[in-house]
C-alpha cells in the first residue's frame, strides 16, 4: 500500500523566549501547542503490528465468542429436563467437541457429551463437569443445585458485534493482537514510525569500547538509553555519534540530520557555558520555542525545529536526560507519531521518608521505590539528589512529582507517584 502524505506541518512561528524559566505546566501545554501528527499511514499484516500505533478506529465486525459454547468438558443438558427427572439423571446421546459441533439439536430429555470450546447443542442452556458427575448404564447423574446455564460461555460475552476495540492513535499490545485476530482481523492500519536521530555531544564523551578513558573524559550513557526510551514510544532511532564541542559541526550535522529524521534529540551542550553549542545552533539553524525549565532535574532543557524537524536538545547528565524524555519526549513522540498527548497517571501513596527545607517554585522529580509497609504499599525517595547517578534510576520504580507549591515532605504525607510503566517501562 503506498503510504499516505503526512497530514500537517509543524507550527513555525517565533516564540518569544521569557527570561522566567517556564514551569512544568507551561511547558507541557507549550508542546501540546506546537506539535501534532506529522507522518503518514500504511496498512500492517498482525504480527508487524505490536509496538505500533493505529491510525483508524477498530470496532469488531462479529462477537467474541461467535456462538455459546461449553466452558468445561463434561455434559450439557436442558436444566429444565433435569427438574423432571426423579433421580436427577438423564441418558446421554451426542457427542461435541471444539470444531465438531453436534449435528442437529439435541434429544428431549437427554444429555450430550461436551468437550471444552465446543458449541452448546441447540436444546441445551446448562453444562456440568465431568468431574462432578457419575456414569452409570449410559446415564449421567447431575447433582442438584445446579443453576441454569453453568459453565456455558454466552456468545458475545467477551466482545458485542460492532462493539469499540479501539481509538486512533492507541499503541498496539500482545493482548491487543489477540483481541483484533480475535475478530478475525489479519491486517490494520497504522501511522508510520517516526524518524528519530540521536546525537551526544561533548569532547569528553567516548563510545564504551571505542578506547580507554583518558583523564576527564566519560563513557557515553545516554545515547544507549536514548535508543531504548525512544523505542518504547513506538519510534525508530538512528544514532549520529558523538560530536565535539565545534560549533560548525553541530551546525552542519543537525543541518543534515533535519532533512532526514522527524525528531531530533541531543544530550549534552544545552546550558549557557562557553563551550555548550547547542541553544546557539539552534538559532542560527532555525527556531527555539522552549529553553530553561523550572524543573529539576532538566533546567536546561530546549524545543524547537529546523524546518519541520523537531529538535530537542536534553541536558548532559543521565538522570536529567532520563527524566526529561518521560515527562516531555515520551508524550511528544506519541502525539507526532499519531497519537493524543499522552498524561501520566499518578497515584497517591504515602511517603515513607523526610525531606525538609525545600524551597517552593520549582516542580521536582524524585526517583522512588515501592515499600511494603504494615499499612501497604507506600514509596520512599532514593537518597541521593544528584542528576549523574544512575544508581537510581537503577534502584527506581518510578518517579515522585512534587508540585511547585510544595514544601517539607514527611513520613505519611500522600505524594503523586509515577510508575516508569506508564511509559511501558519495567521498575525493579
Amino acid at each position: 500500500m503506498r503510504p499516505s502524505p503526512p497530514p500537517r506541518k509543524l507550527i513555525d512561528d517565533c516564540f518569544l523566549h521569557d527570561q522566567q524559566r517556564l514551569r512544568h505546566g507551561e511547558a507541557l501545554a507549550l508542546l501540546k501547542a506546537r506539535v501534532a501528527p506529522v507522518i503518514g499511514v500504511e496498512t500492517l499484516l498482525l504480527v508487524d503490528a505490536a509496538g505500533r500505533m493505529l491510525a483508524q478506529a477498530v470496532a469488531a465486525k462479529m462477537p467474541v465468542p461467535a456462538h455459546d459454547n461449553a466452558a468445561v468438558d463434561g455434559y450439557a443438558f436442558e436444566h429444565s429436563d433435569l427438574a423432571q427427572s426423579k433421580d436427577a439423571a438423564l441418558p446421554v446421546s451426542g457427542r461435541a467437541a471444539a470444531g465438531h459441533p453436534l449435528k442437529g439439536p439435541a434429544a428431549a430429555g437427554m444429555a450430550v457429551r461436551i468437550f471444552t470450546g465446543a458449541v452448546l447443542p441447540s436444546g441445551c442452556d446448562t453444562v456440568v463437569m465431568q468431574e462432578d458427575v457419575s456414569l452409570a448404564d449410559g446415564r449421567v447423574s447431575i447433582p442438584r443445585g445446579l443453576k441454569r446455564g453453568a459453565n456455558v460461555r454466552k456468545a458475545g460475552e467477551d466482545v458485542r458485534a460492532d462493539e469499540a476495540l479501539f481509538e486512533p492513535g492507541h499503541l498496539v499490545r500482545p493482548q491487543d493482537l489477540a483481541a483484533l485476530a480475535s475478530v478475525g482481523l489479519a491486517e490494520v492500519s497504522c501511522f508510520q514510525r517516526l524518524s528519530v536521530a540521536i546525537v551526544s555531544t561533548g569532547d569528553e564523551v567516548i563510545r564504551p569500547g571505542a578506547r580507554a578513558l583518558n583523564h576527564g573524559e566519560v563513557f557515553d550513557a545516554n545515547a544507549p538509553m536514548l535508543g531504548a526510551l525512544v523505542a518504547s514510544s513506538g519510534a525508530r532511532f538512528t544514532d549520529l555519534g558523538v560530536l565535539p564541542d565545534k560549533p560548525d559541526a553541530i551546525r552542519a550535522a543537525l543541518a543534515d540530520a533535519a532533512t532526514k529524521h522527524h525528531v531530533i534529540l541531543t544530550s549534552g551542550g544545552a546550558s549557557r557555558g562557553e563551550e555548550d553549542h547547542m541553544v546557539a545552533v539552534l538559532d542560527a539553524l532555525g527556531k527555539r520555542h522552549l529553553w530553561q525549565l523550572a524543573v529539576k532535574p532538566g533546567r536546561p532543557m530546549s524545543f524547537g525545529q529546523i524546518g519541520d524537524c523537531v529538535v530537542v536538545g536534553l541536558p548532559g547528565n543521565p538522570v536529567a536526560v532520563f527524566v526529561c524524555f518521560l515527562m516531555y519526549v515520551w508524550p511528544l513522540l506519541r502525539r507526532l507519531g499519531g497519537a493524543d498527548f499522552p498524561e501520566p497517571r499518578r497515584y497517591r501513596m504515602r511517603a515513607t521518608f523526610d525531606f525538609t527545607g525545600r524551597k517552593p517554585g520549582r516542580r521536582e522529580f524524585w526517583r522512588a521505590m515501592l515499600v511494603d509497609t504494615k499499612d501497604g504499599l507506600a514509596v520512599d525517595k532514593f537518597k541521593r539528589d544528584g542528576s549523574g547517578l544512575i544508581s537510581g534510576l537503577r534502584a527506581a520504580d518510578g518517579l515522585i512529582d512534587i508540585p511547585e507549591e510544595a514544601g517539607d515532605i514527611r513520613a505519611g504525607d500522600l505524594v503523586d507517584f509515577i510508575p516508569f510503566s506508564e511509559f511501558g517501562i519495567l521498575g525493579r
